[in-house]
């Protein structure tokens, strides 16, 4: 009887700490980083205010001027509710997320975890990279840790947070779907009003409403912003492993500037002239290409003058890209948004010799 109590006893002292022991096998580093980005993940619920026609044969006739005579059109204001995600990046409230999600809001309210609910102010916006600055009232917030979204693996784990179709508001909490960094540098240029250069493609579950949540590493830290997805067609909506993120370093550069102006300043100067290149000249000056743009005129103390370019020196190449106009070289540095301070390169033909130059965007 002894040896049975004493076998009670030692079980007794044993079975916490097996339990204990199953219950951290369960938990690896995705679950820790679920459990320390979690709390700075925001639901956000739009409300916009929209004009309609109540004339069901309006927008078929409005340019005709004898119906519009006739049948004066009559324009309604109805709400629309929208949903998507959002994340605290510091502990005064500011929040990231996406210009799609909160675009012409009328009422933002942000909720966190556990079911808070603020009203936010909307502190700038930047359509072109498709990103937002809200601002929460209050003090000592969650915040999530930032990643370096510069130094990404491919094939290394990430998760994706956010409220997908409204579900963050079932239980006030965010959801997550784990992938890896399915790609990196993803270049898509202009699409529509937004130009998409750099992006992070992962194969975590990326659906409608998840737009505007963060994109953590293993370490709970952020390192991109969900954006959007590839459906593989125009009729299909839900994830099918191909989804791509805003990388946060370019994204707090939007972010520190929004906060400090409110707006983005996009404005440059170049300080040069220029005709296209064509093949007479081409052949004359013996050059391989006729492709570029040849500098007519350079302003004094401007940015081409600073970087000692010359008068006849050809533009072959600006950021890698092939240019033929001058309009050509300002629409690559748009889509690549660069801006007053920043570093762009050209390769120029000059004197029968092939150069590597840069200069330093100024502002108008």
């Amino acid at each position: 009887m002894r040896k049975i109590s004493n076998l009670s006893i030692i079980f007794s002292f044993l079975l916490p700490v097996l339990a204990q022991s199953v219950d951290n096998s369960r938990r690896n580093a995705l679950t820790n980083a679920i459990q320390n980005a979690s709390p700075a993940v925001a639901s956000i619920n739009v409300t916009q205010i929209q004009r309609y026609s109540v004339n069901p044969w309006y927008e078929q006739f409005q340019r005709d001027p004898l119906f519009s005579q006739l049948f004066p059109s009559e324009l309604s204001l109805r709400e629309v509710k929208s949903s998507g995600s959002g994340v605290v990046i510091s502990p005064d409230g500011y929040v990231i997320t996406n210009d799609h999600v909160v675009e012409n809001a009328s009422i933002i309210i942000v909720t966190l975890p556990g079911g808070k609910e603020y009203e936010a102010e909307v502190i700038g916006v930047d359509q072109l990279t498709d990103l937002a600055l809200l601002k929460l009232d209050g003090e000592n917030f969650p915040y999530v840790k930032t990643g370096n979204s510069d130094n990404l693996i491919i094939g290394e784990w990430v998760i994706a947070l956010g409220n997908p179709f409204g579900l963050f508001d079932v239980n006030q909490q965010p959801t997550a779907t784990v992938g890896i960094v399915s790609g990196k540098d993803m270049d898509f240029g202009q699409q529509g009003a937004r130009v998409f250069q750099g992006m992070i493609q992962t194969d975590a579950a990326i659906n409608p409403g998840n737009s505007g949540g963060p994109l953590v590493n293993v370490l709970g830290e952020i390192i991109g912003i969900n954006t959007f997805i590839y459906t593989g067609g125009r009729s299909k909506q839900g994830s099918i492993g191909i989804g791509f993120a805003i990388p946060i370093n370019r994204a707090l550069k939007i972010v520190k500037e929004l906060r400090s102006k409110g707006k983005i300043v996009r404005g440059f100067n170049l300080g040069i002239r220029g005709q296209s290149l064509d093949s007479r000249t081409a052949r004359l000056w013996k050059m391989k290409s006729n492709r570029g743009v040849i500098i007519s005129q350079i302003a004094p103390n401007s940015p081409a003058d600073k970087a000692k370019f010359q008068y006849l020196d050809v533009i072959l190449r600006v950021e890698g890209t092939p240019v033929s106009s001058v309009k050509d070289i300002y629409e690559i540095i748009a889509v690549l948004d660069l801006r007053p301070g920043d570093r762009v390169d050209l390769k120029i033909w000059r004197d029968g010799r092939i150069m590597n130059k840069y200069l330093i965007l100024d502002s108008l």
